[in-house]
């Protein structure tokens, strides 16, 4: 290991396991709903409009994020695609290489906390956490916040460890870290200053020392961090969108912190109890490493893990809109701490990954690679055309990957477990999303829509109304131009330009269209098409019918 471990290897190797673990998938699956088609959708106006201030879906101001993500996107779309083109993978570019930043940032920053070794299993651990590569493979904004954090936090820790006779840190990495500071900002607004400033407070009171806070030198780097977000705000405040800060606080902000936004609440303790899914494989070890990393907080690189650690979690914890993602930027030190335990085999504590609890907990651990086993198998059976043989090897692979680790881990072998766990989640994950998620065709309602407006219409150059099916990934596949109406209003888009107009229509919306049209006197038409599937969002299946009244002048 240690010549894995010398010059630039780890970092190669860290980035072969990135692309392992996040290439797959990609291109083959569909847009999400809700919010990844939203974010694609308005990146995509971006390009459509040439405006790169305001950020809209359709006409409907998005006064939520900030901008960042939105041009990440934009530039990839840009550079690799084009507005027109469904493609998915250039908008989800900007995920990948944030995610696969983030990893090379631990390791880097990792190295100075502790060592090589454990900054390079901590980067692996994050590198195939469940959470991690699934925001990887979605284009939103916490794969891209996630890099600009450790960032943020990892020069931080380098400043610790140099206030405790560490190496010095050069002038420009501390102007890296408000320019990191300020790009996070303007992806996700306050959550990295959160994370940044609350840690600094746990230090503080934890060690009763403030005067090395001064190496910050806030003087010239706030300044730096607002250079970054100010602009923007300033041409979203002079613009069209004057609305956007008290918006983004009093429609999305404030409603996180008082309720469960959008039906996603959840009870404190939340994230501590899936945090063995979320985490998953890593989180084979996390409880010992937990145990360990109390009794061990003295040490300068365990400290400030836990101060990086503990109080956003316990915001995380408190604030009733949870959503699996949230705690994400705090997983880097997560993922440290655990490595370091793994790695401190002349302490006592290292006995407690063969403690009974330990074990128990391990055997917790291995449902998560069960449930994927049951999933690869069951999902297309309920949700795509019936069994497939393809899905049997990927369920082997996913029970060994649960099996083989904890029978090491039970043999009081740590490290051969650690390794397995984490290459053998390389191809269950490659499975579970360039094979199995991609063949479940019954939730892919939206593309099947597109092909089937294709098929109604072969000459292209249409515009839909639709009716009854609202989901943001139908207005990215069918085009900007997409009407979300009533059934009325699609019997009277329809009349009046019947030959560049299809009306698409729920089934429990049918009698309403049809209604329509013979009040307008026109005969209702048979459907030329039907799509029938299963709204996740909602939870409810869903059947459309395609109508056109005329194929051409």
């Amino acid at each position: 290991m240690h010549r894995l471990l010398t010059g630039v290897r780890p970092y190669v190797a860290l980035v072969l396991l990135c692309l392992g673990l996040y290439v797959p998938g990609q291109a083959a699956v569909s847009p999400l709903d809700r919010d990844e088609s939203r974010y694609m959708q308005a990146s995509r106006q971006m390009l459509e409009s040439h405006d790169f201030v305001a950020i809209h879906f359709q006409d409907t101001p998005r006064n939520k994020k900030p901008v960042g993500i939105y041009w990440a996107q934009a530039a990839a779309v840009a550079a690799f695609s084009d507005a027109e083109s469904n493609a998915t993978w250039p908008y989800r570019l900007p995920s990948l290489l944030g995610a696969t930043a983030a990893v090379l940032l631990t390791f880097a920053f990792g190295a100075s906390l502790f060592d090589r070794r454990i900054a390079f299993t901590g980067a692996a651990f994050l590198a195939s956490s469940l959470i991690l590569v699934a925001e990887a493979h979605q284009a939103k904004t916490d794969a891209a916040l996630l890099a600009c954090v450790t960032a943020v936090m990892g020069i931080l820790g380098r400043l610790y460890m140099q206030a405790r006779k560490g190496p010095a840190v050069p002038a420009w990495q501390v102007a890296a870290l408000w320019l990191a500071l300020g790009v996070g900002m303007l992806i996700k607004g306050p959550i990295p200053p959160m994370v940044m400033i609350l840690t600094l407070i746990t230090l503080a009171l934890a060690d009763r020392r403030w005067r090395w806070l001064s190496t910050l030198r806030p003087i010239t780097g706030i300044p730096i961090a607002l250079a970054v977000v100010l602009p923007w705000l300033v041409a979203v405040a002079t613009g069209p969108q004057t609305g956007f800060v008290s918006d983004a606080v009093q429609k999305d902000l404030l409603p996180k912190l008082i309720g469960g936004q959008e039906a996603h609440g959840g009870f404190p303790g939340l994230y501590a109890a899936i945090a063995i899914a979320t985490l998953w494989p890593g989180s084979l070890f996390l409880f010992p490493a937990l145990v360990r990393s109390v009794r061990e907080r003295a040490q300068p690189g365990v400290r400030f893990c836990l101060a990086w650690v503990l109080p956003s979690w316990l915001v995380f914890e408190i604030v009733p809109t949870k959503l699996p993602h949230y705690p994400l930027p705090v997983y880097p030190a997560l993922c440290l701490l655990i490595a370091a335990a793994l790695f401190a085999v002349r302490e006592d504590a290292f006995a407690l990954f063969s403690r009974w609890w330990a074990r128990a907990l391990g055997g917790i651990w291995g449902v998560i690679g069960v449930t994927l086993a049951a999933a690869s198998v069951a999902l297309p059976m309920v949700y795509g055309d019936g069994f497939s043989w393809t899905s049997v090897p990927l369920a082997a692979i996913a029970l060994g990957a649960s099996a083989a680790p904890y029978v090491h881990l039970w043999r009081g072998r740590p490290f051969p477990a650690a390794a397995l766990a984490v290459a053998l989640s390389v191809p269950v994950y490659a499975g579970v999303f360039q094979v199995v998620l991609p063949t479940l065709s019954h939730l892919w309602v939206a593309p099947r829509l597109a092909d089937a407006v294709k098929a109604v219409a072969p000459e292209g150059g249409m515009t839909v109304a639709l009716s009854g099916y609202h989901e943001p990934s139908a207005v990215f596949l069918l085009g900007t131009a997409t009407r979300l109406v009533g059934a009325a209003t699609v019997a009277e888009t329809i009349i009046a330009d019947p030959t560049t107009t299809i009306g698409i229509v729920e089934s429990r919306d049918v009698d309403t269209f049809t209604t329509r049209l013979t009040a307008l006197g026109v005969s209702p038409p048979p459907p030329r098409a039907e799509v029938e599937g299963f709204n996740y969002s909602k939870g409810k299946p869903v059947r459309l019918f395609l109508y056109r009244l005329s194929d051409g002048p």
